[in-house]
């Protein structure tokens, strides 16, 4: 008796182990490779996925950051209108008590010169009631 190779079912094969396979060596082979690929591939996602997780909470943080530094520039901002503004005023009120001020030492001028006048005139008359006794 002869024995002759039998000639596995269609879809089933050995390998060098003869252990039954499913696929040939060759798919086996880019199988196996095709799956050490994806895990590289899931890896670097992961990585790329942490490297751009930490991107977007840098650029939050200095989001926020600028957020608060615009909020004090314009907090400075307002702050120095806020003085301008108060100085005006003061100026303003300074500006109304000098004016009332010239005004109240013009009326003591004319006040003075009045004065002066009846001043000089009683004189003239002392002397001249003097003069005519």
């Amino acid at each position: 008796m002869d024995l002759e190779p039998i000639a596995p079912p269609e879809g089933l094969h050995f390998d060098e182990l003869s252990k039954v396979r499913l696929l040939d060596a060759e798919n086996a082979q880019q199988t196996e490779q095709l799956r050490e690929e994806c895990a590289g591939f899931v890896e670097k996602m992961n990585e790329f996925q942490g490297i751009v997780g930490g991107f977007i909470e840098l650029m939050d943080k200095l989001g926020k950051t600028v957020d608060f530094e615009k909020m004090k520039a314009i907090g400075a901002r307002n702050l120095l209108k806020s003085i301008s503004k108060q100085r005006e005023a003061e100026q303003q009120q300074l500006q109304a008590l000098i004016s009332e001020r010239m005004a109240h030492l013009e009326r003591l001028r004319l006040e003075y010169e009045s004065l002066q006048k009846v001043h000089t005139d009683q004189e003239q008359l002392i002397e001249h009631l003097l003069s005519s006794n």
